[in-house]
């Protein structure tokens, strides 16, 4: 009996280790504050819109990610067997022996059509405009094709840019003009800051799997950049993003906005001095970096988030 529960427990934990939920919540939160800014403009808001979007950005995001696990299953299998970091993304569960790998690909695709299901009913049947399945698009496709073979955005080097895109300006956007059936030049403001320090979660946490990927041969951008110019380009993006969000506030955005990021930006700068310090070579502590890293983008978010509550 003791047996059983284990497997069961191993099992829900492979399950629940494929969907990643930390990056769930850096893709759901800039959705949420691009419905708070949507509603704050007056009417036209639909509950169902709300739902069915929802729904619809999870799906391709347990698309993209189970997809990453089906395509990059060999340099996970090597990499999780030489090194294993909890906060490190890729591959875990699948060479771990728990969920079957071609489940993996099923449960992608499925995911990914029902996410197009989603955007053909809120396009033609809600009427939500017609760049609502092109905003699908532009967050399917390059998730789908992060690390699928021939393709592999990881390996090109700007997959990096695309995660920018995707996590930072894309959810706000399409969360807004699924509700309005435009774009409100606000979003533009909003999404700079949101998506340089999603770029720097990634490129940080790159750190993290940097020895695993250097023996199994993945060339992401820290690779190809290596660690003192890979730290040159955090602290540079972090800086970025602190002067784009005071330059957001010239931009339609209330003052109070300040207020909310200001311990954001601050936790933001200690990580910078950590990383100027060279302690991205402290195993520990680069782990707590990168949780705390995490934390950077969703505040983010949150400041902008309290400033239109």
């Amino acid at each position: 009996m003791a047996r059983r529960e284990t497997d069961i427990g191993t099992k829900f934990a492979g399950w629940l280790g494929l969907l990643h939920p930390p990056f769930h919540t850096v893709g759901i939160l800039p959705f949420i504050l691009g419905t708070v800014l949507a509603r704050r403009a007056g009417a036209g808001f639909s509950i169902t819109n709300l739902i069915l979007s929802t729904l619809g950005i999870v799906l391709v995001m347990l698309a993209t990610y189970y997809a990453e696990e089906y395509f990059s299953y060999r340099e996970g299998e090597r990499s999780r067997r030489l090194f294993r970091y909890p906060l490190a993304g890729g591959v875990g569960p699948i060479p771990d022996a728990r969920p079957p790998r071609s489940r993996a690909l099923l449960i992608s695709s499925a995911a990914a059509a029902l996410a197009a299901v989603i955007g053909i009913v809120l396009q033609f049947g809600l009427h939500t405009g017609p760049l609502t399945i092109l905003l699908g698009l532009l967050g399917a496709l390059p998730g789908l094709f992060y690390s699928t073979r021939l393709i592999r955005l990881f390996e090109k080097g700007f997959a990096e840019l695309f995660i920018g895109f995707c996590y930072g300006w894309l959810p706000l956007a399409a969360a807004f003009y699924v509700q309005q059936g435009f774009i409100d030049p606000r979003i533009h403001w909003m999404a700079v800051p949101i998506g340089l320090s999603i770029f720097n979660v990634i490129l940080l946490n790159e750190f993290v799997e940097y020895p695993a990927d250097t023996t199994v041969g993945r060339t992401t951008l820290l690779v190809r950049m290596g660690k003192t110019t890979g730290m040159s380009a955090y602290v540079l993006f972090s800086v970025l993003s602190w002067l784009s969000m005071y330059l957001s506030v010239g931009a339609g955005i209330p003052r109070k906005a300040l207020f909310f990021y200001l311990p954001v930006m601050l936790l933001s700068a200690w990580i910078c001095l950590m990383m100027v310090r060279g302690k991205y070579e402290n195993p520990l502590l680069l782990e707590l970096l990168c949780g705390l890293n995490i934390a950077v983008n969703l505040g983010t978010a949150v400041a902008y988030m309290l400033t239109f509550l």
